[in-house]
């Protein structure tokens, strides 16, 4: 059995297409999205005169033709922002307004998962591949009844789910960040959480998790430490690890044959934990690069044959 794992793709359109497509190519059984699909901020294209303008990167652009405007949206949307088109006023109002700005930024996000959905069917279809996808701290709780109701995608998120003889649980739930994100839990908590979904699993050994978070101390999990102010210490060149105690812990307790992360982008690796492949593709969306891991089960040994993190 052949798992295409990605993860971490913050609404970036392409990286969702390459996602679809890499099943058929890699000639993958199952395709697993880790979480973080939708994007972290929207860019208002504010309408001036005969034109528009925006702000991208700090870069400003004036564009005149609806042409022009197309091309900046499929942009914007391939790098994981959200383009939206205002007016002046529109603009004043959001300035005094941030539910406004809130009530947009979730329809956004919403709308996307809706499209996705859309798209996955279709490509799925007739295909006998599974794909499960399991939001994860960033993304709302809205979306997960929309994943749920595609035809042809299984919601990861709390589900146990047969794959060939191994047992895959999800939950994209992580340990508390500096960012109050909207699945975090102190590590007690996630422990609780993550024993919670085992417990129903027959044989452990045979599981394999698909957790968010990456394992504490694993080399999985480096970021740059932070200052109280949420700027970067030495620049960003000082790497701590901040991932889940209660990820470890579980990890080394029920040995399940895979174990897959996202959450920090920078943490891209693999590492044995005991028995335990631990995989992290990391992720550099904004690139429309798709980073992710192929890795090949054997279901009569249960066990992994081999793996590759790749690039495309």
């Amino acid at each position: 059995m052949r798992i295409f794992f990605a993860t971490d793709i913050h609404g970036s359109e392409v990286c969702w297409r390459k996602f679809l497509n890499a099943g058929a190519f890699h000639k993958a059984d199952v395709l697993v999205m880790g979480g973080d699909m939708t994007g972290k901020a929207m860019v208002p294209i504010v309408a001036k005169g005969s034109g528009w303008r925006l702000s991208l990167q700090d870069q400003e652009h004036l564009l005149s033709t609806e042409d022009e405007l197309k091309a900046m949206e499929k942009r914007i949307l391939d790098r994981g922002y959200y383009p939206i088109r205002l007016t002046a006023d529109e603009v004043t109002a959001w300035d005094s307004d941030p539910v406004l700005v809130d009530t947009r930024f979730k329809a956004e996000m919403v709308a996307q998962v809706g499209r996705w959905m859309a798209l996955a069917d279709e490509r799925l279809k007739g295909s006998g591949r599974r794909c499960i996808v399991s939001p994860a701290n960033d993304d709302i709780f809205e979306l997960d009844p929309i994943i749920d109701a595609a035809e042809l995608v299984d919601l990861g998120e709390g589900n146990t789910i047969d794959l060939d003889g191994f047992t895959m649980v999800s939950t994209g739930w992580a340990n508390t960040t500096p960012w109050h994100t909207y699945r975090e839990l102190p590590d007690d908590e996630l422990k609780v959480k993550i024993d919670g979904l085992v417990a129903p699993v027959g044989d452990p050994k045979r599981a394999i998790f698909n957790f968010h978070a990456p394992p504490y101390g694993s080399n999985l999990d480096g970021a740059p430490k932070l200052n109280p102010d949420m700027t970067y210490v030495a620049g960003g060149r000082a790497i701590v690890p901040v991932g889940s105690h209660a990820v470890h812990d579980a990890i080394v307790q029920y040995g399940p044959v895979l174990s897959l992360h996202g959450h920090i982008h920078e943490g891209r690796g693999a590492v044995k934990i005991g028995r335990t492949l631990a995989v992290n593709p990391g992720s550099t969306y904004e690139d429309g690069v798709l980073q992710a891991a192929i890795v090949d089960l054997d279901p009569k040994k249960g066990e992994v044959k081999h793996y590759l993190l790749i690039n495309g």
